[in-house]
């Protein structure tokens, strides 16, 4: 069942995030008054009013101000927004896709800055018949995992070779040279995952 982007799951509007709450409990805990806060982060005592009360939405840099001058991570801050949005989806006809000379990249996963040391990326590797990936070729930090979902591929890891089959997965340590060679006869189809991140980095 598709859900609206502005509706949950119940058919409710979903309610903007709100910082007002988080703001105000930390400025009253360490004593500081309206003013003060407004003075050290360069902004009117009326707008940080308005945040703490979430009648208006901060501007990002105005939120970062905020939390500077009252000593708030933003791990704190964000953590709420990250609980309400566990999900990703990424429609068949929206991904981002890229390419490397001749083989294409669609993104099925992306990565989170917030996931730190647990971000990966996920695509589609599309591979011309005779043709291979490059970027691997020189190997990078991370792990690899992939499953042949068309076609006959070959994974060409330092001076070791591997035949893949539809159906078949490998997984491996990408700092090593490597390469996913198409050997079959029509275009070669993988799903790849990446740890951490390679392409898909903005």
């Amino acid at each position: 069942m598709a859900i609206s982007k502005n509706k949950d799951a119940t058919g409710k509007k979903r309610v903007p995030y709100r910082f007002g709450e988080k703001l105000r409990t930390v400025r009253e805990r360490k004593g500081y008054t309206l003013k003060v806060v407004a003075q050290r982060a360069g902004v009117s005592e009326s707008l940080v009013s308005q945040i703490e009360r979430n009648r208006v939405s901060p501007a990002i840099d105005t939120l970062l101000l905020l939390a500077d001058v009252l000593d708030i991570n933003l791990e704190f801050l964000f953590e709420e927004y990250r609980r309400e949005r566990p999900v990703q989806v990424i429609k068949s006809d929206e991904r981002r896709t890229l390419a490397e000379d001749d083989v294409n990249y669609e993104e099925l996963a992306r990565p989170e800055e917030s996931d730190g040391q647990h971000a990966f990326e996920s695509y589609v590797i599309k591979i011309p018949v005779g043709s291979h990936t490059h970027r691997g070729s020189y190997g990078h930090l991370g792990r690899e995992l992939g499953v042949i979902i068309h076609g006959k591929g070959q994974l060409r890891y330092e001076n070791l070779v591997y035949d893949l089959d539809e159906g078949d997965s490998v997984s491996f340590s990408a700092s090593a040279p490597h390469t996913l060679v198409n050997i079959g006869d029509t275009q070669l189809e993988a799903i790849w995952v990446v740890t951490p991140p390679q392409r898909f980095i903005q």
